[in-house]
Protein backbone atom coordinates (compact mmCIF):
# COMPACT_ATOMS: atom_id res chain seq x y z
CA UNK A 1 0.00 0.00 0.00
CA UNK A 2 1.06 3.61 -0.45
CA UNK A 3 2.36 4.92 2.83
CA UNK A 4 4.94 7.34 4.18
CA UNK A 5 7.23 6.69 7.14
CA UNK A 6 9.23 9.40 8.83
CA UNK A 7 10.69 10.41 12.17
CA UNK A 8 9.80 13.60 14.01
CA UNK A 9 12.77 15.38 15.54
CA UNK A 10 12.59 17.31 18.79
CA UNK A 11 11.96 20.45 16.78
CA UNK A 12 8.69 19.50 15.16
CA UNK A 13 8.18 20.56 11.57
CA UNK A 14 4.54 21.34 10.69
CA UNK A 15 3.13 18.99 8.10
CA UNK A 16 1.41 20.12 4.95
CA UNK A 17 -1.90 18.53 5.95
CA UNK A 18 -4.47 20.88 7.49
CA UNK A 19 -6.99 19.15 9.74
CA UNK A 20 -9.34 22.07 9.17
CA UNK A 21 -9.92 21.21 5.50
CA UNK A 22 -13.20 19.42 6.16
CA UNK A 23 -13.42 16.11 4.30
CA UNK A 24 -10.89 17.31 1.72
CA UNK A 25 -7.68 15.94 3.23
CA UNK A 26 -6.85 12.42 2.14
CA UNK A 27 -3.78 11.84 4.37
CA UNK A 28 -4.12 10.56 7.93
CA UNK A 29 -1.00 10.91 10.07
CA UNK A 30 -0.66 8.10 12.62
CA UNK A 31 1.51 8.13 15.74
CA UNK A 32 3.31 4.76 15.70
CA UNK A 33 5.83 4.05 18.49
CA UNK A 34 8.08 1.02 17.84
CA UNK A 35 5.63 -1.45 19.41
CA UNK A 36 4.53 -4.54 17.46
CA UNK A 37 0.87 -4.29 18.45
CA UNK A 38 0.46 -0.65 17.48
CA UNK A 39 2.49 -1.20 14.29
CA UNK A 40 0.23 -3.98 12.99
CA UNK A 41 -2.98 -2.48 14.35
CA UNK A 42 -2.20 0.75 12.52
CA UNK A 43 -1.39 -1.17 9.35
CA UNK A 44 -4.76 -2.94 9.56
CA UNK A 45 -6.53 0.39 9.81
CA UNK A 46 -4.48 1.81 6.94
CA UNK A 47 -5.50 -1.12 4.74
CA UNK A 48 -9.10 -0.33 5.62
CA UNK A 49 -8.87 3.37 4.79
CA UNK A 50 -6.93 3.10 1.52
CA UNK A 51 -9.89 1.66 -0.47
CA UNK A 52 -12.00 4.44 1.05
CA UNK A 53 -9.78 7.01 -0.67
CA UNK A 54 -7.34 7.91 2.12
CA UNK A 55 -3.61 7.40 2.60
CA UNK A 56 -1.90 6.65 5.90
CA UNK A 57 1.43 8.12 7.00
CA UNK A 58 3.33 6.68 9.98
CA UNK A 59 5.14 9.01 12.39
CA UNK A 60 7.64 6.81 14.21
CA UNK A 61 7.90 8.62 17.55
CA UNK A 62 7.53 7.77 21.23
CA UNK A 63 4.13 7.98 22.87
CA UNK A 64 5.26 11.05 24.83
CA UNK A 65 6.17 12.93 21.65
CA UNK A 66 3.03 11.58 20.01
CA UNK A 67 0.76 13.31 22.49
CA UNK A 68 2.57 16.58 21.74
CA UNK A 69 2.08 16.18 18.00
CA UNK A 70 -1.57 15.27 18.46
CA UNK A 71 -2.06 18.51 20.40
CA UNK A 72 -0.19 20.60 17.83
CA UNK A 73 -2.06 19.07 14.89
CA UNK A 74 1.08 17.53 13.39
CA UNK A 75 -0.49 14.11 14.00
CA UNK A 76 -4.06 12.92 13.63
CA UNK A 77 -4.54 9.51 15.28
CA UNK A 78 -2.83 7.30 17.89
CA UNK A 79 -4.05 3.73 18.48
CA UNK A 80 -1.78 3.01 21.47
CA UNK A 81 -3.15 5.13 24.31
CA UNK A 82 -2.34 2.77 27.21
CA UNK A 83 -4.01 3.80 30.43
CA UNK A 84 -2.92 4.29 33.13
CA UNK A 85 0.64 3.92 31.79
CA UNK A 86 0.34 7.18 29.84
CA UNK A 87 -1.98 8.92 32.30
CA UNK A 88 0.15 12.03 32.76
CA UNK A 89 0.56 12.62 29.02
CA UNK A 90 -3.09 11.78 28.43
CA UNK A 91 -4.37 14.15 31.12
CA UNK A 92 -2.23 17.00 29.83
CA UNK A 93 -3.45 16.43 26.28
CA UNK A 94 -7.10 16.21 27.29
CA UNK A 95 -6.84 19.37 29.39
CA UNK A 96 -5.54 21.22 26.34
CA UNK A 97 -8.84 20.65 24.52
CA UNK A 98 -6.83 19.77 21.42
CA UNK A 99 -7.37 16.00 21.46
CA UNK A 100 -10.33 13.67 21.79
CA UNK A 101 -10.63 10.21 23.34
CA UNK A 102 -12.54 7.98 20.91
CA UNK A 103 -12.78 5.03 23.27
CA UNK A 104 -11.12 1.69 23.92
CA UNK A 105 -9.75 -0.23 20.93
CA UNK A 106 -8.46 -3.25 22.91
CA UNK A 107 -10.19 -5.18 25.69
CA UNK A 108 -8.38 -7.41 28.21
CA UNK A 109 -5.03 -5.59 28.30
CA UNK A 110 -2.62 -5.81 31.27
CA UNK A 111 1.00 -4.87 32.05
CA UNK A 112 3.55 -5.15 34.86
CA UNK A 113 6.41 -7.15 36.36
CA UNK A 114 6.59 -10.34 34.27
CA UNK A 115 8.28 -13.68 34.86
CA UNK A 116 8.27 -16.98 32.95
CA UNK A 117 6.06 -19.80 34.19
CA UNK A 118 8.83 -21.79 35.88
CA UNK A 119 9.76 -18.75 38.01
CA UNK A 120 6.13 -18.16 38.95
CA UNK A 121 5.74 -21.85 39.84
CA UNK A 122 8.78 -21.54 42.11
CA UNK A 123 6.81 -19.11 44.28
CA UNK A 124 7.52 -15.69 42.75
CA UNK A 125 3.95 -14.45 42.51
CA UNK A 126 4.20 -10.88 43.83
CA UNK A 127 6.64 -8.08 43.05
CA UNK A 128 7.56 -8.02 46.72
CA UNK A 129 9.10 -11.50 46.26
CA UNK A 130 11.74 -10.25 43.84
CA UNK A 131 14.35 -8.75 46.14
CA UNK A 132 14.44 -11.78 48.42
CA UNK A 133 15.70 -13.70 45.39
CA UNK A 134 17.87 -10.93 43.94
CA UNK A 135 20.80 -13.30 43.32
CA UNK A 136 18.69 -15.51 41.09
CA UNK A 137 17.70 -12.43 39.07
CA UNK A 138 21.18 -10.83 39.20
CA UNK A 139 19.29 -7.81 40.61
CA UNK A 140 18.38 -6.84 37.03
CA UNK A 141 15.10 -5.70 35.55
CA UNK A 142 14.62 -5.54 31.78
CA UNK A 143 12.44 -2.81 30.29
CA UNK A 144 11.72 -0.96 27.06
CA UNK A 145 12.75 2.37 25.62
CA UNK A 146 14.38 4.87 27.97
CA UNK A 147 12.13 7.91 28.26
CA UNK A 148 8.91 5.98 27.73
CA UNK A 149 6.20 6.30 30.36
CA UNK A 150 6.63 2.72 31.56
CA UNK A 151 10.36 3.34 31.82
CA UNK A 152 9.57 6.20 34.16
CA UNK A 153 7.40 3.85 36.24
CA UNK A 154 10.21 1.41 36.98
CA UNK A 155 12.74 4.17 37.59
CA UNK A 156 10.28 5.70 40.06
CA UNK A 157 10.10 2.35 41.85
CA UNK A 158 13.89 2.18 42.02
CA UNK A 159 14.17 5.77 43.26
CA UNK A 160 11.62 5.06 46.00
CA UNK A 161 13.06 1.64 46.85
CA UNK A 162 9.65 0.11 46.17
CA UNK A 163 9.74 -3.65 46.83
CA UNK A 164 13.44 -3.24 47.77
CA UNK A 165 14.40 -2.45 44.16
CA UNK A 166 16.46 0.62 45.09
CA UNK A 167 19.78 -0.93 44.12
CA UNK A 168 18.55 -3.00 41.19
CA UNK A 169 19.84 -2.30 37.69
CA UNK A 170 17.27 -1.34 35.04
CA UNK A 171 18.38 -2.44 31.58
CA UNK A 172 16.47 -0.69 28.80
CA UNK A 173 16.37 -1.40 25.09
CA UNK A 174 13.94 -1.75 22.22
CA UNK A 175 11.14 -4.29 22.62
CA UNK A 176 12.96 -6.82 20.37
CA UNK A 177 16.16 -6.22 22.35
CA UNK A 178 14.42 -6.81 25.66
CA UNK A 179 12.70 -9.95 24.41
CA UNK A 180 15.96 -11.36 23.05
CA UNK A 181 17.21 -11.31 26.65
CA UNK A 182 14.02 -12.99 27.83
CA UNK A 183 14.27 -15.62 25.10
CA UNK A 184 17.86 -16.46 25.99
CA UNK A 185 17.02 -16.73 29.69
CA UNK A 186 13.98 -18.94 29.08
CA UNK A 187 15.94 -21.25 26.79
CA UNK A 188 18.48 -21.71 29.61
CA UNK A 189 15.79 -21.80 32.33
CA UNK A 190 17.47 -18.85 34.05
CA UNK A 191 15.42 -16.54 36.25
CA UNK A 192 14.50 -13.23 34.69
CA UNK A 193 11.99 -10.44 35.36
CA UNK A 194 10.97 -7.93 32.72
CA UNK A 195 8.31 -5.42 31.75
CA UNK A 196 5.59 -7.55 30.21
CA UNK A 197 2.18 -6.88 28.79
CA UNK A 198 -0.71 -8.48 27.02
CA UNK A 199 -1.82 -8.53 24.27
CA UNK A 200 1.53 -9.77 23.01
CA UNK A 201 3.00 -13.02 21.75
CA UNK A 202 5.33 -13.09 24.79
CA UNK A 203 2.41 -14.24 26.97
CA UNK A 204 1.95 -17.71 25.40
CA UNK A 205 5.55 -18.06 24.21
CA UNK A 206 7.07 -17.74 27.69
CA UNK A 207 4.10 -18.89 29.78
CA UNK A 208 4.28 -15.33 31.07
CA UNK A 209 2.79 -14.40 34.43
CA UNK A 210 2.34 -10.80 35.53
CA UNK A 211 3.08 -10.47 39.24
CA UNK A 212 0.77 -8.94 41.80
CA UNK A 213 1.67 -5.30 42.28
CA UNK A 214 0.06 -4.00 45.47
CA UNK A 215 2.05 -0.73 45.30
CA UNK A 216 0.58 -0.07 41.84
CA UNK A 217 3.94 0.62 40.18
CA UNK A 218 2.28 -0.16 36.84
CA UNK A 219 -1.11 1.23 37.77
CA UNK A 220 -4.08 0.16 39.86
CA UNK A 221 -5.87 -3.17 39.65
CA UNK A 222 -2.62 -5.05 39.07
CA UNK A 223 -1.81 -3.31 35.83
CA UNK A 224 -5.10 -3.94 34.08
CA UNK A 225 -5.25 -1.42 31.30
CA UNK A 226 -7.35 0.30 28.70
CA UNK A 227 -5.91 0.91 25.25
CA UNK A 228 -7.48 3.99 23.74
CA UNK A 229 -7.80 5.62 20.34
CA UNK A 230 -6.65 9.23 20.74
CA UNK A 231 -7.16 11.77 17.94
CA UNK A 232 -6.63 15.41 17.16
CA UNK A 233 -9.97 17.06 17.95
CA UNK A 234 -10.05 19.28 14.84
CA UNK A 235 -9.31 16.29 12.63
CA UNK A 236 -12.18 14.09 13.87
CA UNK A 237 -14.58 17.04 13.95
CA UNK A 238 -13.78 17.71 10.29
CA UNK A 239 -14.01 14.03 9.29
CA UNK A 240 -17.17 12.41 10.73
CA UNK A 241 -16.83 9.45 8.37
CA UNK A 242 -13.39 8.58 9.70
CA UNK A 243 -14.55 9.28 13.26
CA UNK A 244 -17.18 6.56 12.87
CA UNK A 245 -14.59 4.07 11.62
CA UNK A 246 -12.20 4.91 14.45
CA UNK A 247 -14.91 4.55 17.09
CA UNK A 248 -15.92 1.14 15.67
CA UNK A 249 -12.35 -0.18 15.33
CA UNK A 250 -12.11 -2.43 18.39
CA UNK A 251 -10.21 -5.66 18.95
CA UNK A 252 -9.81 -8.20 21.74
CA UNK A 253 -6.47 -8.89 23.42
CA UNK A 254 -6.49 -12.38 21.86
CA UNK A 255 -7.03 -10.95 18.38
CA UNK A 256 -4.16 -8.54 18.77
CA UNK A 257 -1.89 -11.23 20.23
CA UNK A 258 -2.62 -13.31 17.12
CA UNK A 259 -1.27 -10.76 14.69
CA UNK A 260 1.54 -9.62 17.00
CA UNK A 261 2.80 -13.21 16.88
CA UNK A 262 2.87 -13.14 13.09
CA UNK A 263 4.77 -9.87 12.99
CA UNK A 264 6.94 -9.93 16.11
CA UNK A 265 7.84 -13.60 16.43
CA UNK A 266 7.40 -15.04 12.94
CA UNK A 267 9.05 -11.96 11.39
CA UNK A 268 6.43 -11.50 8.69
CA UNK A 269 5.89 -8.00 7.35
CA UNK A 270 3.23 -5.82 8.94
CA UNK A 271 1.59 -5.44 5.53
CA UNK A 272 1.29 -9.20 5.03
CA UNK A 273 0.10 -9.91 8.57
CA UNK A 274 -2.52 -7.16 8.37
CA UNK A 275 -3.87 -8.30 5.00
CA UNK A 276 -4.01 -11.94 6.08
CA UNK A 277 -5.86 -10.98 9.26
CA UNK A 278 -8.39 -8.86 7.40
CA UNK A 279 -9.03 -11.62 4.85
CA UNK A 280 -9.49 -14.16 7.64
CA UNK A 281 -11.96 -12.02 9.60
CA UNK A 282 -14.65 -10.73 7.20
CA UNK A 283 -17.24 -10.34 9.97
CA UNK A 284 -14.91 -8.11 11.99
CA UNK A 285 -14.25 -6.03 8.86
CA UNK A 286 -18.00 -5.60 8.39
CA UNK A 287 -18.37 -4.46 12.00
CA UNK A 288 -15.57 -1.90 11.63
CA UNK A 289 -17.12 -0.47 8.46
CA UNK A 290 -20.78 -0.41 9.45
CA UNK A 291 -22.17 2.86 8.07
CA UNK A 292 -18.76 4.02 6.82
CA UNK A 293 -18.42 5.29 3.23
CA UNK A 294 -15.70 6.02 0.75
CA UNK A 295 -14.65 9.66 0.34
CA UNK A 296 -17.10 10.00 -2.55
CA UNK A 297 -20.01 8.54 -0.58
CA UNK A 298 -20.07 4.93 -1.83
CA UNK A 299 -20.48 1.98 0.59
CA UNK A 300 -17.16 1.51 2.34
CA UNK A 301 -17.52 -2.22 2.94
CA UNK A 302 -17.93 -2.95 -0.77
CA UNK A 303 -14.76 -1.01 -1.58
CA UNK A 304 -12.72 -2.80 1.10
CA UNK A 305 -14.02 -6.23 0.12
CA UNK A 306 -13.01 -5.58 -3.50
CA UNK A 307 -9.53 -4.51 -2.39
CA UNK A 308 -9.09 -7.63 -0.26
CA UNK A 309 -10.16 -10.08 -2.99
Amino acid sequence: MTKRHYLLATALIPLSFSALAADEAENINFVVPPWPGVTVKTEILEQLIEPLGYTGANQEVSSTVGYQTLMSGDSDVFLGGWMPAQQESYDRAMESGKVEDLGTNITGARMGFAVPGYVYDAGITHAEDLDAHRDRFDARFYSIESGSTVSEFIHGAVDNDTYGLGDWQVLESSTPGMLSEVDAAVNDKRWIVWYGWTPHWMAPAYDMHILDDSESVYGPNNGRSDVLTIANADFVDAHPNLRQLLEQFRLTADEQSEFIDGYGRQNRSAETVARDWLQAHPQRVAEFLDGVTTRDGEPGLDAVRAALD
